[in-house]
């Protein structure tokens, strides 16, 4: 039993190595020199917490619904996120062909004419012979990945597969968010130039009230000047909101995919409700923003690339094969009388490249270096992200709190100085400064009920959106 081990021949541990399938890269966040905390710096309401993967809908809204919806089929780049994963598995597929053996065919039908020169064969011209030859061949080769150079390169190409996946889900995430918060911006625009037009009717009728005064000589001249320099100003600041609703309307036909036209948008209150948070540990994070996942994958493929590099430098063993017929009839091209065959094995051992390999070997680990601190600082980033919308959700709870009152305590001076100043008690300057502080007020108020929605959205962005903390499918 020379040359075989239990009955197999020696080469047959090597044959089924190199026919292993190919498993995906091994996860790299272990190699993260980062201690992460145990919870948040700001907390999370766990009682008001949710899991739903459509986090939106938690805004009670079905017209929005339907334009998020409408994004995620139509946005053009999501699209072009959905082609890159396409190419990407194109690119997968070719990394794991070069482990197979590569089979090809070939027809080669040759037709010759020899001359004679110089053969006395009697005649006039130069005799000749044409012949018509038919050839038909295949040809096997296969290289025996024996230090996994090829099973390497395809587990790149499956972490970049499964990078482009993750970037799909972040492309997804991030335009909800980006519907949802462009849909909340009409809204405020349709809001703002509400009460701008409000304040315009109300100029225009203080306006009117000092002309009147004014012709019955119970006011100055300089009070006629005054309102009609704050009718002209609220009247400028209606064009402004007018162009900012029209440009938030066309943001979202943008990204949900039509051609601006300033079709979307209602004029509607902000919603007062706003989606639950997503609970989870800060260690959660790893798996449920897409964008770490796709830095982590690209991290591991990265390493892939280093043990690919460093198994170019070992020897090449290839197996060929060869077989066909060779005739000058087709017919006989399946006789076995005609038949040829070949058998071979090639072994390639790279002796000098000009430093080449061991420079690949070199580059593959500056990459990877390099993807670690990006993954690194993405990860900095993202809890940064979350402690900083957390932060501001209280923050914001309370500048909302303090802009109402302002806006009650505005409204409640600027009726008490119309009331003085009809009864003369006191100047013009009083209501006119009640009514832009009131304007103003309730201005600051929609902004801030907005900047709180957007917040929200942010939260669920950098949480990586509504989905469970353990997400099944956040990595293919």
């Amino acid at each position: 039993m020379t040359g075989r081990v239990a009955g197999r021949p020696r080469w047959w541990p090597m044959l089924a190595l190199a026919a292993c399938a190919t498993a995906p890269p091994p996860t790299a966040a272990a190699d993260l020199d980062l201690e992460l905390p145990a919870r948040w710096a700001a907390a999370v309401d766990a009682a008001a917490s949710a899991s739903t993967g459509a986090w939106w809908s938690g805004f009670g809204d079905a017209q929005l619904d339907a334009v998020v919806d409408t994004a995620l089929r139509d946005n053009r780049d999501l699209r072009a996120a959905l082609a890159r994963l396409e190419a990407a598995a194109a690119n997968r597929t070719i990394a794991g062909a070069a482990g197979l053996p590569e089979l090809d065919a070939s027809f080669d039908p040759v037709r010759a004419r020899r001359l004679f020169l110089g053969f006395p064969f009697g005649g006039g011209g130069v005799p000749s012979s044409t012949t018509t030859t038919y050839g038909l061949t295949l040809s096997l080769r296969w290289e025996l990945d024996l230090w996994g150079r090829v099973r390497s390169g395809e587990s790149a190409a499956i972490g970049d597969l499964q990078a482009a996946a993750a970037d799909v889900a972040g492309a997804r995430t991030s335009l909800t968010a980006q519907v949802c918060k462009a849909w909340f911006a009409t809204i405020a625009a349709d809001r703002q130039l509400e009460l701008a037009e409000a304040t315009v009717a109300a100029f225009r009728a203080t306006a009117d009230d000092v002309r009147d005064r004014y012709r019955r000589g119970m006011r100055p001249a300089i009070d006629v000047h005054q309102a009609a320099a704050n009718l002209a100003n609220a009247e400028a600041n209606v064009v402004q909101r007018r162009d900012e609703r029209q440009r938030a309307r066309h943001r979202l036909d943008v990204l949900a995919g039509r051609v601006p036209g300033g079709r979307a948008g209602r004029a509607a209150p902000l919603p007062s409700t706003l989606p639950a948070v997503p609970a989870g540990l800060p260690s959660d994070l790893l798996q449920r923003r897409p964008d770490l996942v796709a830095a982590e994958r690209r991290l591991a493929a990265a390493g892939c690339r280093i043990d690919a590099a460093k198994a170019a430098l070992y020897p090449r063993l290839s197996l060929t094969a060869s077989g066909g017929t060779t005739s000058t009839d087709l017919e006989d091209l399946v006789d076995e009388d005609f038949r040829i065959w070949s058998l071979g094995a090639n072994l390639l051992q790279p002796l000098f490249r000009g430093g080449a390999l061991r420079a690949e070997v070199a580059r593959a680990t500056a990459l990877r270096a390099e993807a670690m601190a990006s993954y690194g600082g993405a990860v900095l980033r993202a809890f940064a992200e979350v402690e900083d919308a957390l932060a501001s959700e209280v923050l914001l709870a309370e500048r909302l709190a303090t802009v109402t009152r302002a806006a009650e305590h505005a409204g409640k001076a600027r009726d008490l100085a119309r009331e003085r100043w009809q009864l003369g008690l006191t100047d013009f300057l009083a209501v006119a400064d009640g009514q832009r502080q009131t304007y103003l007020a309730e201005a600051a108020r929609i902004d801030v009920e907005r900047q709180r929605i957007d917040n929200r959205i942010d939260l669920f962005l950098a949480l990586g959106g509504g989905f469970p903390a353990a997400a099944d499918g956040a990595r293919p």
